[in-house]
C-alpha cells in the first residue's frame, strides 16, 4: 500500500482527507484575516450569494421545535452588499466603537465536513471562540456553533456561501457586537 492509499484509508468515507484539510485551512485563513482586520481580503472569501445569519438565541423548552426562524430576531441577517457596508462603516474615522480598535482572536475547531447533493458544495460544522479586547479592561468572549456552506468556485477557489452562527449566550454582555464570527 503506497502513501496515497494509506492517507485515503484514514479519511472519512464521505469526504477525502485532502478536501477536509483544504477546508480547515480555508477556515483558519478566514480567522486570521478577521483577527488582522483584513476585511477586504475576507470579503473575497465570500460567495456573491452569501447569507450570513446570526439568529437571536432564546432559552426555549425542548418541545418548542422552532428554536430559530427567519421571522425571529437576528443579530445579523446579511447578504454580500450589507456585509460590504458593515466593512466600509468599520473603516470610517467616525466608527467610535472601533477607536481604539478592538483586538480580536478567533479560535476555530471541531471542524467536520459533509457532502451535499452538489459535488462542489459541502456543509461544514465548526465551533468558534471569538475573544475581543478593547481599551485596558473591556473583554468579551463569544462562543458559538457554526454551520457553513462552502462552495468551490469555477476558478477552483473555495467560497463561503452560507453561514449560520448559533450563539451559546442568550444575553450578550457586550456594548456592541461589532465582529464577524
Amino acid at each position: 500500500m503506497n502513501q496515497s492509499d494509506q492517507i485515503a484509508s484514514c479519511d472519512n468515507p464521505a469526504v477525502p482527507i485532502v478536501l477536509l484539510l483544504e477546508i480547515q485551512q480555508f477556515l483558519y485563513r478566514e480567522a486570521r484575516l478577521l483577527d488582522g482586520e483584513q476585511y477586504d481580503e475576507w470579503l473575497e472569501l465570500l460567495a456573491d450569494d452569501i447569507h450570513y445569519w446570526v439568529p437571536g438565541v432564546q432559552a426555549r423548552y425542548r418541545k418548542d421545535d422552532a428554536k430559530f426562524s427567519v421571522g425571529r430576531m437576528a443579530f445579523f441577517d446579511d447578504n454580500l452588499e450589507y456585509l460590504k457596508i458593515r466593512v466600509a462603516r468599520a473603516k470610517q474615522p467616525s466608527a467610535w466603537a472601533e477607536d481604539p480598535p478592538t483586538r480580536h482572536f478567533h479560535l476555530v475547531g471541531n471542524i467536520e465536513v459533509e457532502k451535499t447533493e452538489n459535488p462542489a458544495e459541502w456543509t461544514v460544522h465548526s465551533l468558534i471562540l471569538s475573544n475581543r479586547h478593547r481599551t485596558e479592561d473591556d473583554e468579551m468572549e463569544i462562543k458559538a456553533r457554526r454551520v457553513d456552506l462552502v462552495r468551490r468556485d469555477q476558478d477552483g477557489s473555495l467560497k463561503l456561501a452560507r453561514r449560520k452562527v448559533i450563539l451559546q449566550q442568550t444575553v450578550l454582555q457586550s456594548k456592541n457586537i461589532n465582529t464577524f464570527l
